[in-house]
């Protein structure tokens, strides 16, 4: 494993479960208000995943760096076929199943622990899901590249906007506690999704963030 994903992993390991909160899993109304207020973007995000996903059923999906599979789960609810979520946190992984197993859908999720580089995928999958991914990834055109070649439909992204207020901040907070962040200017992340292989391409502004879909 390279010095960067031994630190990202120790990283998230230690911030799983603070980071699953955000959700609202144990926390009470007056936080979950405050988060819906200062953590909008990742609720925004997750709605335009959702929207672009659809229609779910039927479909199988690679959610990479999937986290504590809030989005996984949420996809598997829908009548997804399948989804196979990704990430190189054991604690999130963990997480993820015991999220999927409560939510009953336990049967139609994979969880495993890797990243997209050195995933074996054995087919491709019709939709790909990059959310908060791109974030922590120093060269994202080898991942962009992989999505490409195992997606055969859709890849759904979201990437830091460079120029906000909040990215110096979160880049010395991150930073700090032992955590790189990456910001993308638009103009960025279209030259990194065309060198990757993708042509249909559509960004979003949503809130602090670019989201993209991929055709």
């Amino acid at each position: 494993m390279t010095s960067d994903l031994q630190a990202q992993r120790e990283y998230w390991n230690r911030e799983a479960e603070a980071f699953d909160t955000i959700y609202g899993n144990g926390k009470g109304a007056g936080r979950r208000f405050l988060d819906r207020i200062f953590r909008k973007d990742m609720y925004e995000r997750f709605a335009f995943t959702m929207e672009h996903s659809a229609p779910v059923e039927g479909k199988t999906f690679l959610d990479v760096g999937c986290g504590s599979g809030v989005y996984s789960v949420e996809l598997a609810k829908s009548r997804a076929r399948h989804v196979t979520g990704i990430d190189i946190s054991p604690a999130m992984l963990e997480l993820s199943r015991a999220r999927a197993e409560r939510e009953g859908v336990g049967a139609r999720c994979t969880f495993v622990q890797s990243d997209l580089l050195a995933f074996p995928a054995d087919e491709r999958v019709d939709v790909t899901i990059g959310i908060g991914l791109f974030d922590y990834i120093r060269d994202p055109l080898p991942v962009l590249s992989a999505m490409r070649r195992i997606t055969s439909d859709t890849a759904i992204l979201s990437f830091p906007r460079l120029w906000t207020w909040r990215a110096p901040i979160r880049k010395m907070r991150l930073t700090l506690r032992g955590c790189e962040v990456y910001f993308y200017s638009k103009k960025r992340v279209t030259e990194l999704l065309r060198d990757a292989g993708f042509s249909d391409i559509t960004v979003t502004k949503v809130g602090k963030l670019h989201c993209v879909v991929v055709s």
